[in-house]
């Protein structure tokens, strides 16, 4: 249902605007004519819902990894029916992301632009910090340093600051009597200069083409200028990545897996039972299977991709962290890729005995050491919160703010410090005693902003997706 909603964009009145009056092709449609007629990884499409600003459907662009002739890309598309193409700041932080992706896995860049610059009642959480909308032009600038190719297509407006994404890559290709160039458009030119002029003779296709020079290619049409940029890719000689060899399929059904996803941690049932409809064949090279038993680590083959395994089978005890660190490092040293499957446990009981807090002194030690481990680690590193994301064992496990190269959520999914239903186990700072009133609304709180659609709608993870999906992922 969040899905439908975010693909309806701008909804119909937008879509007969885009569609009828502009004569403009709809996101998606523009994306199977850019892509080569095969399935396509879309990043965050949740984002931007139940903002407090407001419902941004998809933070008002669509993102993601596609094969344009034969070659992985990253893709960013500027969804003009949301806001009439107006960037808000869930969308900037949508656009960086995807950046972000193609720098980490040196992935080609095609930008399709068709918006109407920053919504400026926002400025404020748009313009002025490291992160805000001039990263956009920056990272542009730095993908250009390490030699990945960044191509455009101009398919709509492209207005005042955002005029710099098509002028900062290699190559653009701009559609006739729909895609505009500018940093000020025709309002701002009569309200400076008194003087009319439209969009077409101020910054249109032409222009750009015969005069500017800032268009390298005319494109009579959308499908024109598709075709071409297709043409582009094709001569830019970036070589595709090499294809998985042949694979068997895991010995159990992945639909399964929509049984074994777990409710809440403490129905959490063995992951070896989730790891057996991952992986192919179902074949795993288990390593210290006898030691940290809360921690299962081992090598194994997804889509005839050899992968470091790392999934939490219980709480991450001060062997199991030690078991991890070794097996990271591990990882590291052969140069093969870890894919940690999260479930951390919520935040136990504080101590009540001397030999409770020597346990609890020595699991943060062993913690502490699977932080480094997987922080130093340089190989590339994907994470599944396939349960719970609580606390500080999430950082060990490749949390977000560990960068993992792509952290994807299960719908069931909580991510939060502490996990709701253990709040009265946690003392508040200067909480009234007995104050059931305020815990209660505390709790109902953290209910709603641990669930997976409140973090992807802010962009705090790259999508949720079905756990019979992952294999494909």
């Amino acid at each position: 249902e969040l899905l439908e909603k975010a693909r309806k964009g701008g909804g119909e009145g937008a879509i007969q605007r885009h569609t009828q009056r502009k004569k403009k092709l709809l996101v998606r449609e523009r994306l199977r004519l850019l892509l080569d007629d095969e399935a396509f990884l879309e990043l965050s499409p949740l984002a931007g819902l139940s903002m407090p600003y407001g419902d941004v459907p998809a933070a008002g662009c669509l993102t993601g990894i596609g094969k344009i002739c034969g070659v992985w890309c990253a893709f960013m598309a500027n969804d003009a029916t949301v806001k009439g193409g107006t960037i808000y700041p869930i969308g900037v932080k949508k656009q960086l992301r995807v950046q972000e992706i193609a720098m980490e896995n040196r992935l080609l860049l095609v930008y399709l632009v068709d918006s109407g610059g920053a919504f400026l009642p926002l400025q404020a959480e748009l313009f002025p910090d490291k992160l805000h909308g001039g990263r956009v032009f920056y990272n542009e600038a730095i993908l250009s340093a390490m030699r990945i190719p960044q191509v455009a297509v101009v398919c709509g407006s492209c207005v005042a600051g955002g005029a710099y994404v098509p002028t900062m890559a290699e190559e653009v290709v701009m559609v006739d009597k729909i895609g505009t160039l500018f940093l000020a458009g025709p309002p701002l030119v009569k309200a400076a200069t008194g003087e009319d002029v439209s969009p077409e003779d101020l910054g249109g296709a032409q222009l750009h083409s015969q005069v500017s020079g800032c268009s390298d290619h005319f494109a009579p049409s959308e499908a024109a200028a598709y075709e071409c940029i297709r043409n582009v890719i094709s001569t830019l000689n970036y070589h595709p990545l090499p294809e998985a060899t042949e694979h068997d399929s895991p010995l159990y059904a992945s639909e399964e897996l929509l049984g074994l996803a777990p409710r809440h941690y403490g129905c959490t049932l063995p992951v070896r039972l989730i790891l057996s409809r991952l992986l192919d064949g179902s074949r795993f090279q288990e390593f210290k299977a006898h030691y940290g038993t809360t921690l299962v680590t081992g090598f194994g083959h997804v889509e005839g991709h050899l992968l470091g395994i790392v999934a939490n089978n219980g709480e991450l005890t001060h062997d199991a962290s030690l078991k991890g660190s070794h097996f990271v490092q591990l990882c590291n040293q052969r140069s093969i890729p870890i894919l940690f499957l999260q479930n951390t446990a919520p935040q136990t009981a504080e101590p009540t005995s001397i030999s409770q807090a020597e346990a609890h002194s020595r699991r943060l030690k062993g913690q502490a050491s699977m932080m480094a481990a997987v922080a130093c680690a340089a190989v590339p590193k994907i994470t599944i919160v396939m349960g719970g994301c609580y606390g500080s064992e999430s950082y060990s496990m490749c949390g977000r703010s560990f960068s993992p190269n792509f952290l994807f959520l299960w719908p069931n999914a909580r991510v939060a410090l502490v996990d709701p239903r253990h709040l009265c186990t946690v003392p508040q700072a200067g909480a009234a005693a007995g104050d059931e009133a305020e815990l209660k609304q505390l709790k109902e709180r953290l209910e709603e902003e641990s669930s997976a659609f409140y973090s992807s709608a802010r962009l705090w993870d790259d999508g949720v997706i079905l756990p019979q999906d992952t294999r494909k992922v």
